[in-house]
């Protein structure tokens, strides 16, 4: 019987431990998921490790293929993948009327996702594998292209895919 009391306090003494230690880090960690304010919808200039992927909640804790989705209103939403941000935007009804930006792997700048080049087996967060380029190359696909790639699951995802396009 005292075995099993130990148990239970230890394994409650765990619980608040762990609950004490990610309500200290949330509240000192100020994450933003949307910002609010850009009716000019410009890129907004990220950090590392401040901002939280739109679609899978996860820290953007590298730029390479980061995206930002700004409506009108000048509300925008963040990505640390072009196929995370394609999938997310895809059901939202004001999806043909935003502003995308994202981030040139060869410049190094914000650019409209509309007018960028995307290759299909750039090693990307959420392993889709669409790098966005600002200069086009051999086997390079256009917005649209990308998007009804990731819409059918044509991504480095998909074995088959995979395969195909790496050959392993």
């Amino acid at each position: 019987m005292i075995k099993k009391i130990q148990s239970v306090l230890i394994v409650l003494i765990f619980t608040v431990i762990v609950a004490v230690l990610f309500s200290f880090l949330a509240s000192t960690k100020k994450m933003i998921v949307v910002k609010d304010g850009n009716i000019n919808q410009l890129p907004i200039e990220m950090e590392v490790g401040i901002y939280q992927d739109s679609d899978c909640g996860m820290v953007i804790d590298d730029l390479s293929d980061a995206s930002q989705v700004i409506v009108k209103s000048g509300k925008g939403w963040f990505f640390h993948d072009h196929g995370g941000m394609i999938k997310w935007l895809e059901d939202k009804e004001f999806r043909d009327s935003v502003k995308i930006w994202v981030m040139s792997r060869d410049t190094k700048r914000w650019i409209d996702a509309k007018k960028a080049f995307y290759s299909l087996k750039d090693k990307t967060a959420m392993g889709y594998g669409f790098g966005a380029y600002e200069k086009s190359s051999d086997g390079y696909v256009d917005y649209e292209t990308m998007r009804l790639r990731m819409l059918r699951g044509e991504t480095l995802r998909n074995p088959l895919i995979r395969k195909q396009l790496l050959g392993n």
